[in-house]
């Protein structure tokens, strides 16, 4: 835990390292990414040994989904942020000819992120690394619901990083409280809808700027005719990884009757191949995060035991639970009113629902809140069409599931209940600078004065030049 007044200090030691003006160099933000990155990479089996102790992370899961994705970000702005940052000119109209005008991107300030504990390394890191890219210091506050990662993230800054830039604050609810109540330049926030919304209305007492990635149930629709095998196979890897704990995994799927009993059938098999006979004890599984989080599946899991089709096993003691299939009734007969479909699943729970084609399956999405992402899978350029015309989402993927999320060539955010703002990338920069336009003109020659008063005969011109003609009084 971090006392109020060593929070104070470490956000005076960031105002103040801003204020100097260390992050302003092109040069200096890519040698901090550079220790962080090298960091990471060095560090890597202690990052892992964390993740295995909260999360109970499979090593090359925690390498796909966490650490490598670390990485490959840091790689890709590293050799692109130059670039990124050079002026972009633009036009200024007849009037002000000539001139000339560019787009200067202007760090912020500090930057606050708060980060989640499903994917507590990403879901830190990556937007420190965007806000340092841009040129701004960063306070960290990880989840305390994942202890291990959290010490591990504060040690990993102090060994590697600037205390000028980047400074970790552990702790929980009180220690979060006291840092929404001071004044930051931007706040990147990860997490539900309720704990958003307190962010939101603390950053609104200053005029805080938020990036707010919030989730959602994000549906599936799967189209006949599709290699059923290779649908389960992607659907399976991308709803089962990190035990489900992930915001933009399938929350359920819905398929024509025939199609999802088959496909059924294939994601059975697809987790008896992936997971073994046994995925409690196959080392390529992971646990619910936490004793409440394992009650609360559990819960849904009792509410619809009877719809079980393959899994509903539990361990509370090892805060395991078995990718489990659920085969829901149809939205007529009460699908949508069950408690598994009345928030966030956010575990190993997946819901199959028959719909009697496209025009249903659209209608439950767009009857509920924005989801994080939507995933159809279908090679009908219509149905694809459909979708990105007919529902809203963060993101649409055609095909696959979970694999897009991580990009760094894609912007990564909600809309709507899923969040606001986009980050990753290009768009870290974007969205953590401030665009600001700069404006030249010489002195002469002076083809201002022709809109100084006193105006005369020069309104007729101006009409025209303007596009506007008014009537001579």
């Amino acid at each position: 835990m971090t006392s109020h007044a060593d929070i104070d200090r470490a956000l005076a030691a960031l105002r103040d390292g801003f204020a100097s003006g260390i992050t302003r160099p092109v040069d200096a933000r890519l040698e901090q990414l550079a220790r962080l990155q090298r960091g990471i990479e060095r560090d890597g089996d202690l990052l892992a040994d964390a993740l295995a102790a909260d999360l109970g992370k499979p090593r090359a899961e925690s390498l796909i989904t966490e650490l490598g994705t670390l990485t490959q970000e840091l790689s890709h702005i590293r050799h692109n942020l130059a670039s990124w940052l050079q002026p972009s000119a633009f036009g200024l109209g007849t009037l002000l000819m000539p001139a000339s005008g560019h787009i200067h991107r202007e760090p912020l300030g500090t930057v606050l992120v708060i980060a989640p504990w499903n994917y507590p390394m990403q879901l830190s890191l990556m937007p420190v690394i965007g806000a340092i890219a841009a040129g701004n210091t960063v306070m960290l506050k990880p989840s305390e619901i994942t202890p291990h990662c959290s010490a591990a993230l504060a040690r990993l800054v102090a060994e590697h990083m600037d205390e000028r830039w980047v400074q970790v604050i552990e702790g929980g609810i009180d220690e979060t409280t006291h840092i929404l109540r001071q004044r930051f330049d931007h706040i990147v926030f990860t997490g539900n809808g309720t704990v958003g919304r307190v962010v939101a209305r603390a950053a609104a007492e200053h005029l805080t700027p938020t990036t707010l990635e919030l989730g959602g149930k994000s549906p599936v629709y799967v189209d006949r005719g599709m290699d059923l095998k290779a649908v389960a196979a992607r659907l399976t890897w991308a709803k089962f990884t990190n035990a489900g704990q992930t915001c933009v995994a399938p929350d359920y799927v819905m398929g024509e009757s025939a199609v999802l009993t088959d496909l059924a059938d294939e994601i059975q098999r697809q987790i008896t191949h992936m997971y073994g006979e046994d995925p409690q004890t196959s080392g390529q599984y992971g646990r619910i995060v936490s004793d409440k989080q394992f009650d609360r599946l559990s819960g849904l899991l009792d509410a619809s035991r009877d719809r079980v089709v393959h899994g509903g096993g539990t361990d509370r003691a090892d805060r395991f639970i078995e990718p489990t299939l659920l085969r829901l009734p149809s939205a007529s007969e009460g699908a949508l009113e069950t408690p598994i479909m009345g928030e966030e699943i956010f575990g190993p729970l997946l819901p199959l629902i028959p719909v009697t084609g496209v025009s249903e399956a659209i209608g439950i999405i767009t009857s509920g809140d924005k989801p994080l992402t939507a995933m159809v899978f279908t090679d009908d350029p219509e149905v694809e069409r459909a979708f990105t015309e007919q529902t809203s989402s963060g993101s649409l993927a055609v095909n696959v599931a979970l694999a897009h999320a991580g990009s760094s060539l894609m912007p990564f955010g909600g809309v709507g209940e899923s969040g606001m703002g986009t980050y990753h990338g290009r768009a870290s920069i974007e969205a953590l600078t401030h665009p600001k336009p700069v404006v030249k003109k010489p002195l002469k020659p002076e083809t201002l004065s022709m809109i100084f008063p006193p105006y005369g005969r020069r309104t007729g011109l101006l009409g025209r030049l303007m596009g506007v003609r008014l009537r001579r009084r």
